[in-house]
């Protein structure tokens, strides 16, 4: 009797210890990076020449993560963008990173522009899509990250609709602009002295639904993805070395402008793989001893 209390008290705690972990997402999230070798408006898409993919070491745990970039064993990956503003910022022979959900290729949810060209190009001045899932930072030391809230009647399981994204933008660790956008809404920042500034813009999104009153608790499902259109100028004395010059350009939806710079979002999601595998776990140790009893 012993045995069988502590085993179901063993899953029992397995299965409060995974809907405790914090939510992460659950479609996994493929980013690559490589040369731009083909825009497409006729087929809405993006192609990327000689791709490497991204991807972190994190060993024990104990120390901080280590990431880099693995050649992939083919030489194009195309996919739709995730907001027809690409097709007018990017240009053949510009250094981007994008990212897809479930594999790589098919649907680009996010695209960054590199400042500079091949082995040199880090920074990014442009993202479009769901800027939160790119690894890459803005040039000129800026940030951007969107919050969005969710729509309540208007959810599907995990997600929502999105009625606004809370925008801010940092400089350095300072916050210089915050601003709540409805979609089609943009921010708007050029406060320091090198001529550099940013521009966001909310096209639309997704928000998680665990904050809505009838989705409450609900674990497990796709991790909302939005549309953003962020451009960065740098400072003064840099210059873009990329095929393109960012242009403003309009979202079908009609949103503003792309911007001067890179971004990244943060945002919730759902439960994670490892919360999933505890879980798991917790349920076949207590079917197993039932099994032997």
């Amino acid at each position: 009797m012993k045995k069988s209390v502590s085993v179901f008290v063993c899953a029992a705690l397995l299965v409060l210890f995974a809907c405790a972990v914090p939510a992460g997402a659950v479609v996994l999230e493929v980013t690559v990076k490589g040369t731009v070798a083909d825009v497409s408006s006729a087929n809405n898409s993006l192609t990327l020449a000689n791709p490497e993919q991204y991807g972190c070491d994190y060993g024990s745990g104990t120390n901080a993560p280590v990431c880099s970039w693995t050649k992939l064993n083919t030489t194009l990956l195309t996919g739709t963008v995730p907001d027809a503003a690409a097709l007018s910022v990017f240009a053949k022979g510009d250094q981007a990173v994008a990212v897809s959900l479930g594999g790589t290729g098919g649907t680009w949810i996010a695209l960054a522009k590199l400042y500079g060209s091949g082995t040199n190009a880090d920074d990014a001045t442009d993202e479009i899509g769901d800027i939160g899932s790119l690894p890459t930072a803005l040039i000129g030391d800026y940030a951007v990250t969107g919050i969005t809230a969710p729509n309540c009647s208007a959810c599907t399981g995990t997600t929502c609709s999105a009625t606004t994204s809370n925008v801010t933008v940092t400089s350095g660790k300072m916050t210089v602009a915050q601003k709540t956008l409805l979609p089609g809404e943009s921010l708007y920042y050029n406060g320091r002295n090198d001529a550099s500034r940013v521009n966001v813009s909310f096209v639309k999104g997704e928000a998680l639904s665990d904050s809505c009153p009838k989705y409450a608790g609900l674990i497990g499902g796709v991790q909302p993805v939005s549309d953003y259109i962020v451009h960065v100028v740098p400072p003064m004395g840099m210059k873009v070395t990329t095929t393109s010059e960012a242009t403003a350009v309009t979202s079908p939806a009609g949103a503003a402008a792309s911007v001067p710079a890179a971004a990244t979002t943060t945002r919730k999601s759902a439960l994670p793989f490892a919360a999933l595998g505890i879980l798991g776990l917790g349920i076949a140790a207590l079917a197993m001893h039932r099994r032997r009893n």
